[in-house]
């Protein structure tokens, strides 16, 4: 538990750090860009496996359920994760998509957290996944007050497709590969 939490701390800390313009820039300027990014690289990479290898012991440790998600929920589950990976690839592929969602890669984050809520009953899911979709909140309303310039659309649907069938391979490759051979826990 302890390590997920101090995992979580890291990881979210560093993000918020970030959305912190003014902190951020006096960083930079102190320290460089390049030693800045590569100490947020290191803290964000560092808090992601300490929050993933927190929650694996927290879960071994034998999980605290709190309620038993109905089968109704893991259905709606695997749709927003559908939602979540075609979002997660428009964020990186010049789309009407990218354009509708504006910020795409957050949108993907609420959603798999979003989604993950749903469907796990337990404690150390409702930290971790809870926790992550108020930082994306957070992170979402942080970018609007910042005035950030928003994606156009292209003018054709070739973007839109890609992300289509991009969402469609990372989530074939998340619900047959990933999450039952790194995870532990088959999907379908």
């Amino acid at each position: 538990m302890v390590m997920m939490l101090f995992g979580l701390v890291v990881f979210l800390g560093i993000h918020v750090v970030g959305s912190l313009r003014g902190l951020r820039a006096r960083l930079i300027a102190s320290v460089g860009e390049g030693s800045y990014k590569a100490f947020f690289s290191l803290l964000a990479v560092s808090g992601l496996l300490l929050t993933a290898y927190g929650f694996a012991l927290w879960r071994a440790a034998g999980p605290a359920v709190i309620w038993h998600p109905p089968v109704a929920l893991r259905h709606l589950t695997l749709l927003l994760m559908l939602l979540a990976s075609i979002a997660a690839v428009a964020s990186k592929v010049p789309s009407h998509i990218k354009a509708w969602l504006k910020h795409p890669l957050l949108v993907a984050v609420k959603v798999w957290a979003l989604a993950h809520l749903l469907a796990n009953g337990d404690i150390a899911g409702m930290v971790l996944f809870g926790s992550i979709l108020g930082w994306a909140v957070y992170d979402r309303i942080s970018v609007k007050r910042r005035g950030e310039p928003l994606p156009v659309a292209p003018g054709t649907y070739a973007g839109d497709a890609l992300a289509v069938g991009g969402g469609l391979v990372v989530y074939a490759a998340l619900a047959y590969l990933f999450h039952p051979y790194v995870i532990g826990v088959p999907v379908l």
